[in-house]
């Protein structure tokens, strides 16, 4: 049985996210594939993503991967990469696109009109940088990882859950928004694990560990001033 499956439809830094993976759990079989039966059995199932929202629900959907990722969103440890995190959603803007609706809420495009910095200068869209992630809620994902640790983001969109008790991590640009989200077995970030060096591969190593319960503490600090 595959321990661990990445999911492929085409639209995502596939052998990146495997790599890594590989390199903090050397005994797990991972294996990056579009076989729904595949999906099916696989304990852990990583849903990657980069690119535009619409192209990456066609894509999904033209390899039939809808039902076995719904299944699986309700029955084993799932990790959300990316638009990952976004396709769980109801609705994005981008494209005016519905997601999976598996998590309530929508994904919206940072403001151009708030795009302001603390220097009064003018920030880019998209979001592509470090930046500090604060830890909204204790979870086993966040352990060993120092609130407020810096993490790898690529991304001109975000999303808005309608529960802020799924709200896991933020970070700011230039105001606070959701960048991880957690319920039940699911955890998904917006931004890159296997792109954030050691905090990055401290949270894909405890995703290899993680039975898929939220249970766990960390700590619960003020989000700080932080730079993309």
């Amino acid at each position: 049985m595959t321990d661990i499956a990445v999911v492929d439809y085409g639209m995502g830094n596939l052998r990146s996210v495997a790599k890594a993976l590989e390199h903090v759990a050397p005994d797990a079989g991972v294996v990056v594939t579009d076989d729904p039966a595949v999906i099916r059995a696989a304990r852990r199932l990583v849903f990657p993503g980069q690119g535009a929202m619409p192209d990456c629900m066609r894509e999904m959907d033209a390899r039939g991967l809808r039902q076995p990722l719904m299944e699986a969103a309700q029955s084993k440890p799932f990790l959300g990469l990316c638009i990952g995190l976004q396709m769980l959603f109801d609705w994005s803007e981008e494209g005016a696109v519905k997601g999976l609706g598996i998590l309530r809420g929508r994904v919206v495009r940072f403001p151009a009109e708030r795009m302001v910095g603390n220097r009064g200068e003018k920030l880019k869209v998209p979001h592509m940088g470090w930046n500090q992630v604060q830890q909204a809620l204790p979870h086993p994902m966040w352990a060993g990882i120092a609130d407020l640790s810096r993490f790898y983001f690529v991304h001109s969109y975000y999303v808005q859950p309608e529960d802020q008790g799924i709200v896991a991590g933020r970070s700011r640009y230039p105001s606070a928004f959701t960048c991880a989200v957690a319920r039940n077995n699911i955890f998904a970030v917006q931004f890159h694990p296997e792109k954030s060096q050691s905090a990055g591969l401290r949270l894909l190593s405890n995703f290899v560990q993680w039975d898929g319960l939220a249970t766990s503490s960390c700590p619960d600090t003020a989000l700080g001033t932080a730079s993309a």
